[in-house]
Parts: structure tokens; C-alpha cells; sequence
């Protein structure tokens, strides 16, 4: 891992010519990828059962973020420009995909989550190669294997609890707020899931289709509020044991990523749609993969 100095993109890859983050010479390109990436992670964050921060990390987004919030004065400038687009991506993926949430659930839940299975495996070559570039142990396969399996059994437990009812307010969405920031700092959290359990789900999604202050101002109160009070402690342990912080995430992804594979998917029509929409997604996660070794992200720091 590039040591935290705050270094520009330049100045860590000059003495490497033959870098595979060496920026392309079209920039736009790398701002188009980025933008992707935010866009599928705000639609992972909304989305029930998904989690921004899996997405996040899938995509090797997640740890330069959170490099970046845990020194946010330093090199503010240059890093606000690289993470713009993220931003920009992260917030139209909510906004628009709250609009069809219900209805797409509703109507083609086993499709859009075997779409969005199809994007978290086609990055996962990619994760696992990075996990291991500082090293990895024979017990650090055991503890990604062991945590996958926890996280599978949690979240189908999750599934089975009675639901509860909270009064929405200024409250609530804050708590709603801080329980999306939680998503995206802790990968494998799916706070839709909470939201739903709490009775909450549907109140905010309906807020933010219909741009209510009332609901998107604590909302994002909550969000940045989480963010900015985990992302130093989650850059230490980056920073200390990168190889266990990345198997243990994988373990999450895998483990929470099983958990939602829909059952019940029945007849050849509806197999063969959601195994294409399965590899279709795939293979452009994997394609989104190969671009960005061409555009920084991690070297940033």
C-alpha cells in the first residue's frame, strides 16, 4: 500500500514508468468510470439487501475515500476534483433509483438483484488481486471464508425478524441518515434492510423521489455526520493491517452478496433473463475494473 503522504498522482508513479495506474491521456475517461462507479454505489446504498460500501469497495473506490476523509485538509483541492464525480455519480444513483425502487422490487426483484450480483462478481478478481499485494497468510483465506459464512447466516436471520414501526421525523432521518453512513463506512451493511425492519424504508424513499428538505437535509446530516467520525479509525487499520481489513471485507461482500441471491426463480424465460443480466453486469464490471488500472485511484495517497 503507497504510504499516506499526500503525494499527487505525478509524483508517486514518476519513478515508474511501466505503472498500470499511470493517468490515460484523456481524463474524461477517468471521470466517466468514477462516475459510474458513485452512480451504482448511491443505487447499492438504496437499494434493499445491497450496500453502498460493498460497492464502494468492489469498485476500489472504498479505501482512497476513506484515505481521503480521515486527512480531508490535506491536498484538499486536487482531491475534491478526483472524488467529484463519485459524488455526483453517488447522489443521481439515489435520487433516481428511489423513484423506481418500489416498483422495480415489486415487479423484478430476482432480475435486478442477479444484475447487481452480476457487478459485484465481475470485480471480484480485481479485489482479491489487491488484497494480497502486500501479502497474504493461509489463516487470512480462513478468516475471509469464516466471515463470509457469519455474515450469510446473520443476514438471513435479519430477514426473519418482526418488523417494528417508527414515527418518521427530523429524528428518524437523522438515525436514517446515520444508518447510510454506517452502510457506506462498513462494507456488507445493508442499511436499507435496517430501514426496513424500522419501518422507514418507503417513507424515505418517497421523500427523496419527491425532494422533500424535511427528509433529505437530516438525511444527509446523518450520512456526513458517521462518515467523518469512522473514517480516521478505518484509514488506521487500513494503514496497520491492510491484509486483514481486505479479507475481512471480501468475507462481507461474499457472504452478503450469497445472501441475496432470490430463490424461488423458476421457468426457462425468467433463468436464461437473470443469467444474462447476471453476466451482462459482470462483464462490464470487469471491463469498469480493467479501465481504472489505467486511472488512478489508490496511488492518490
Amino acid at each position: 500500500m503507497t504510504p499516506d503522504t499526500g503525494l499527487k498522482i505525478e509524483e508517486v508513479i514518476a519513478d515508474d514508468k511501466s505503472s498500470p495506474l499511470k493517468p490515460t491521456d484523456n481524463p474524461l475517461v477517468g471521470w466517466i468510470v468514477r462516475f459510474i462507479k458513485g452512480f451504482l454505489a448511491g443505487i447499492g446504498a438504496i437499494t434493499p439487501g445491497l450496500s453502498g460500501g460493498v460497492m464502494m469497495v468492489v469498485f476500489g473506490i472504498y479505501e482512497p475515500l476513506v484515505r481521503w476523509l480521515a486527512n480531508i485538509r490535506h491536498k484538499f483541492v486536487e482531491h475534491l476534483s478526483f472524488f467529484l464525480p463519485v459524488g455526483i455519480g453517488g447522489v443521481l444513483g439515489v435520487v433516481a433509483f428511489s423513484a423506481v425502487v418500489s416498483f422495480a422490487f415489486d415487479h423484478y426483484e430476482a432480475q435486478f438483484t442477479w444484475l447487481f450480483i452480476g457487478f459485484i462478481a465481475g470485480t471480484l478478481p480485481s479485489l482479491i488481486k489487491t488484497a494480497g499485494k502486500e501479502g497474504r497468510k493461509r489463516w487470512h483465506w480462513v478468516l475471509l471464508g469464516g466471515v463470509a459464512v457469519a455474515v450469510f447466516f446473520l443476514m438471513n436471520w435479519m430477514k426473519t425478524v418482526r418488523t417494528v414501526q417508527v414515527e418518521p421525523s427530523f429524528f428518524a432521518w437523522l438515525l436514517s441518515g446515520a444508518l447510510t453512513g454506517l452502510g457506506l463506512v462498513v462494507p456488507g451493511l445493508s442499511p436499507s434492510n435496517f430501514l426496513i425492519y424500522l419501518g422507514l424504508y418507503q417513507p424515505m424513499a418517497d421523500g427523496i423521489k419527491s425532494l422533500q428538505m424535511g427528509v433529505i437535509i437530516p438525511l444527509i446530516l446523518g450520512v456526513v455526520s458517521v462518515i467523518f467520525l469512522f473514517a480516521k479509525f478505518v484509514n488506521w487499520l487500513f494503514t496497520k493491517h491492510y491484509a486483514f481489513m481486505y479479507h475481512l471485507i471480501i468475507g462481507v461482500v461474499l457472504g452478503s452478496t450469497a445472501a441475496i441471491i432470490p430463490s424461488g426463480v423458476s421457468g426457462i424465460g425468467m433463468i436464461l433473463v437473470c443469467a444474462l443480466l447476471f453476466l451482462v453486469a459482470a462483464a462490464i464490471s470487469y471491463a469498469l475494473a480493467k479501465l481504472d488500472q489505467r486511472n488512478p485511484h489508490e496511488s492518490l495517497f
